[in-house]
């Protein structure tokens, strides 16, 4: 199989590229430049001269604050350009999985985790953006598997294990907001549930929306806190505060926890626990440092 891997030097297709490195299908990774998603007439192009069996739609506006002040620039990315790559996934009859997020949960007050069957809720312009995505996909006709996610974070890019592990190695005291919950998940550990639903043609037969994080659930503090204690950060005094003391422009979700029954029964994968995960990475990191 071709399968083509958009976003490619982001965090989660830069994971992919090693998860696929000893597969035998050939995987070819692209970036905005060389293949802008935004532009209709190269989306079909790239897609009927290549002949792709599955397309994987890494590239996306993340900035979740940014994203409300951009909002038609997030919207374009996450939500415009993804029906562009479902249709010419629907005309040269390729498999779409797009990633998709948490953020498209938060109106409601929940409590128990989110299935893929309740009604979405953004309550901001990233996950409406990304919600709008999702829908331009289930209206395009092309197979597809969306796969929602949460607070990914892996050694490469920005994210918040590495912002983090440099503000509690500088820092004396750091104040962590403690009411919004979640659950981290190691981009390795997606990576490698996409490569095997790939490799394995796990995904014939079980088009869909899916929910994948790791395991288990906590807050943004309950995360600080671990990733200094992994590190050895012992030297920064982490407090629980509330998220209302970082005055944002979005008010993003309390609980926003995935749940992950339907894609662990339909694909047999099993997901690592969260700690298990950040510990992995931090040593990844801290090695990189010595």
């Amino acid at each position: 199989m071709r399968i083509l891997v958009t976003g490619g030097n982001g965090q989660l297709g830069r994971c992919i590229a090693l998860a696929a490195a000893g597969s035998q299908n050939e995987y070819i990774f692209t970036d905005v430049d060389d293949f802008d998603i935004t532009a209709p007439k190269a989306v079909d192009l790239m897609i009927r001269c290549n002949n792709f069996d599955v397309i994987v739609n890494c590239a996306a506006y993340t900035d979740v604050n940014r994203a409300e002040e951009h909002e038609e620039v997030a919207e374009r990315i996450n939500a415009t350009a993804v029906g562009y790559l479902a249709r010419a996934a629907a005309r040269y009859n390729a498999l779409l999985i797009q990633i998709s997020t948490d953020y498209v949960f938060g109106g409601n007050l929940n409590n128990t985790p989110c299935t893929e069957s309740q009604e979405p809720n953004p309550t901001g312009a990233y996950g409406r953006t990304k919600l709008h995505g999702e829908q331009a996909i289930m209206a395009s006709g092309c197979r597809y598997i969306i796969l929602r996610t949460a607070w990914l974070y892996s050694e490469h890019g920005r994210n918040f294990v590495k912002t983090m592990l440099s503000l509690t190695a500088d820092k004396p005291q750091l104040n962590v907001v403690f009411d919004q919950c979640g659950t981290p998940t190691n981009a390795h550990d997606l990576a490698r549930a996409i490569v095997t639903i790939i490799d394995n043609r796990l995904h014939e037969g079980h088009e869909g929306i899916y929910h994948y994080s790791n395991e288990g659930v906590c807050s943004w503090y309950d995360f600080a806190k671990a990733i200094a204690a992994f590190a050895g950060h012992t030297g920064c005094d982490i407090k629980p505060c509330h998220s209302d003391e970082f005055p944002s422009p979005v008010k993003r979700p309390a609980y926003s926890v995935l749940d992950k029954t339907r894609f662990k029964t339909t694909f047999g994968i099993t997901v690592p626990y969260w700690t298990d995960s950040l510990h992995t990475c931090i040593k990844t990191l801290t090695s990189h440092e010595a």
